[in-house]
């Protein structure tokens, strides 16, 4: 039990952290492209990524929150799939238990995924426009940088909230 705690506290430690890398390194970049001024660039660069972390770590928690809830609800959808798939459940209580589709949803749907992306997407908007006008105390490049790299970060918050999720499928068939 304290093992597993441990394991997940520093995994979720270790994406974080990751996350925040990354971050850093798109924001310098967008904010280089926008203000053509390398110092703005470092200061936005710097400073909205922490902001973003923390707001990352509380958004990452609550959607870990959701997808728990989900799967412990699922369980009985998840049991009636598996007995389908052992042929125990006929067409028609594969219909009733699962809709007209005949599957279970017990895996992240596309919809949750952009949905998770999109709540990401206005978190990052807020933060970064108010970050950037703190530091330039212009609106117009605020709402810019406030747009464009949210946009990117969102690109780059896929896939590594991808990469994190074969990562941890992975260490769970390990542990299986």
């Amino acid at each position: 039990m304290v093992v597993n705690l441990a394991r997940s506290v520093r995994s979720l430690a270790l994406k974080i952290a990751s996350y925040g890398a990354m971050h850093l390194v798109v924001a310098m970049l967008v904010a280089f492209a926008i203000t053509r001024d390398w110092r703005m660039a470092l200061a936005i660069g710097v400073v909205e990524p922490f902001f973003q972390t923390i707001a990352y770590s509380f958004h990452d928690r609550i959607w870990h929150r959701i997808e728990h809830r989900r799967m412990r609800s699922s369980m009985e959808e998840t049991a009636e799939a598996f007995a389908a798939r052992l042929d125990v459940m006929n067409a028609e209580e594969q219909s009733r238990a699962h809709g007209h589709h005949g599957h279970s949803h017990a895996l992240p749907s596309f919809r949750r995924i952009a949905v998770k992306t999109v709540t990401y997407g206005v978190m990052h908007f807020v933060v970064a426009v108010t970050v950037a006008f703190a530091i330039t105390q212009n609106w117009r490049i605020a709402l810019t940088v406030g747009v464009i790299e949210p946009l990117v970060q969102m690109v780059f918050f896929a896939v590594h909230d991808r990469i994190w999720a074969v990562r941890e499928a992975r260490r769970a068939l390990q542990a299986a």
